[in-house]
């Protein structure tokens, strides 16, 4: 595996979080988590339309009709994400909200790497599932539950 890649996705993580926080300030200074939330579409819908322009992606080929329903479902997944993060950092703060959150990710991702959901078949395995329960155990030390 290259060192790019890993590299990006780990800045990109490091991000997160403080999307999370930016957008909850927003929606305290503002009207609540889902105008935060909006904002923080339409400022990100902006700067890509402008890399888009820049970049001049080549003519598509059978053209946006071709595109099943469920291909457009990628941004209301997105919009879900922001606002709930928006609304549940100030009450789960950043740390616990992320580790909730990739938690998620990580089920969510063996389940459909295992029934090949829109993509390549790949089996879940008793490794895969301890990497699952210690993703669940770090969630819950720094969420703490139980205080």
């Amino acid at each position: 595996m290259h060192a790019l890649p890993i590299l990006a996705a780990v800045l990109i993580g490091l991000l997160l979080p403080l999307q999370a926080l930016i957008n909850a300030r927003l929606g305290a200074l503002t009207w609540g988590a889902l105008f935060a939330a909006f904002a923080s579409f339409l400022v990100g819908t902006a700067a890509l339309a402008c890399a888009l322009a820049v970049m001049r992606p080549a003519p598509l080929g059978p053209g946006l009709g071709a595109v099943p329903w469920w291909g457009w479902c990628g941004g209301l997944i997105g919009a879900l994400f922001v606002f709930a993060g928006t609304a549940l950092v100030p009450r789960l703060g950043a740390g616990g909200l992320i580790c909730l959150i990739v938690f998620g990710q990580m089920v969510g991702a063996l389940l459909l790497d295992h029934f090949g959901v829109l993509g390549q078949v790949r089996a879940v395995d008793p490794l895969r599932v301890v990497g699952a329960a210690l993703v669940a155990v770090g969630a819950l030390l720094v969420v703490k539950p139980w205080r």
